[in-house]
């Protein structure tokens, strides 16, 4: 049996205020996928979008990066469909020991109610961002 695991330490540069790179493959293995993801160097993320209201953002900003990369990853790779994607990002939540499970429920419900956009225009941003020719691993 698979044990979701973080396999790797998160190693990123900052692009800009909302945006980072990989400087290393991110190695995220997922019981929900059975699978070993490995998240290529040069892979741009914004490391789990909170929005910028002042309360939300005390309450859950910078608190589930980690668990976030392999999110942004299947969001925009769609080796999987959006609630598997989801489900993956709870997941990893957990493996986060800091974080309460009121706020893992919260993220989590805020991207499965408020992730379509984003999942739907995450094959785009793949490309944009220039991570289209990176090699996938999983």
């Amino acid at each position: 049996m698979i044990h979701p695991a973080f396999l790797s330490p998160l190693e990123v540069e900052i692009l800009d205020e909302a945006l980072f790179r990989l400087v290393r493959p991110f190695k995220y293995q997922s019981a929900i996928l059975g699978a070993l993801l490995v998240i290529p160097e040069g892979f741009v993320t914004d490391l789990a979008s909170i929005p910028r209201l002042p309360f939300v953002y005390w309450l859950y900003g910078g608190r589930a990066r980690k668990a976030a990369v392999p999110h942004d990853f299947l969001y925009q790779v769609h080796p999987c469909d959006k609630a598997t994607a989801d489900w993956v990002f709870l997941e990893a939540m957990t493996l986060l020991p800091d974080l309460p499970a009121l706020a893992r429920q919260a993220m989590y419900r805020g991207v499965w109610l408020a992730g379509g956009s984003a999942w739907t225009s995450g094959p785009t941003r793949y490309t944009v961002l220039g991570n289209a020719a990176r090699a996938v691993e999983m």
